[in-house]
């Protein structure tokens, strides 16, 4: 079972993310990080950009890998995650920008641009730890209600209502690609930790059915149940539909320091 966590605020999230990576970089200098977009991981990075300044921790051979990326966007549009990334990450961070990767959503490469990638995460000898968000559809990375819990990193379909969720960052919802290429559940499921972020109300349906409802491709966030290090940390608002929260805090509470994160 997944550990979660419950805190009070998005900030109190981001700093308890960020300690998970800058003890991994401490220990592990050219550590790999796998990267999420979206709002949810905003707080984690702007709490590890403080800590990487205050405790003068070198990132300099720090790798990371992006899980997703839109198809046929054209190049520096600033809603590209390769942009993201490069803008809320690399920059903030202080990371090398040519150890850090992300999928290729370009059209004319399209059918060669997952294995590639399969390929540079493996060279890179897998992912440390992971950062997730997930989406109102349960979906971790673009692995959309249906996607296999084996599947490796492949282009997908965007479901409608991840489409409309997204749409805020566009000039209109039209705007928003239709496909996308994105690491696939599997390709999740290698890297040796897993830490998923969630606030609010409307993540709360997704929170349960990831952590406590069946394993299912239904509920592409459930697949985290058959990781062996994966921590949820989550606000109260998106914790309000656990039906196990009370032990939750309870093990948080009494977890022996020695086993960290």
């Amino acid at each position: 079972m997944a550990e979660v966590v419950i805190v009070a605020s998005e900030d109190e999230a981001g700093e308890l993310a960020a300690s998970v990576v800058v003890e991994l970089v401490r220990r592990v200098p050219d550590a790999v990080l796998g990267l999420a977009t979206g709002s949810t991981p905003l707080s984690t990075y702007r709490a590890l950009a403080r800590r990487i300044t205050d405790e003068r921790l070198d990132v300099s051979r720090v790798r990371g890998f992006a899980l997703d990326e839109y198809v046929g966007l054209p190049a520096g549009h600033p809603e590209s995650y390769r942009a993201v990334i490069a803008r809320e990450v690399v920059g903030p961070l202080g990371l090398t920008p040519a150890l850090v990767h992300v999928p290729s959503g370009d059209p004319t490469t399209i059918a060669e641009a997952a294995d590639d990638y399969e390929r540079a995460i493996e060279a890179a000898g897998g992912v440390d730890v992971q950062i997730l968000g997930i989406g109102r559809t349960g979906h971790i990375g673009f692995n959309e209600p249906g996607s296999s819990l084996a599947s490796p990193t492949r282009v997908k379909t965007l479901t409608e209502q991840t489409r409309a969720d997204n749409a805020r960052f566009f000039d209109s919802p039209e705007d928003v690609p239709m496909h996308c290429i994105t690491q696939g559940i599997g390709t999740i499921l290698r890297a040796r930790h897993l830490v998923l972020l969630a606030f609010g109300a409307s993540k709360a349906r997704a929170i349960a059915d990831a952590v406590e409802g069946p394993v299912s491709a239904s509920r592409p966030g459930s697949a985290i149940q058959l990781h062996p290090h994966a921590t949820v940390i989550v606000d109260e608002a998106a914790a309000a539909d656990l039906e196990h929260a009370p032990y939750y805090r309870h093990a948080w509470a009494n977890k022996p320091g020695w086993q960290g994160v």
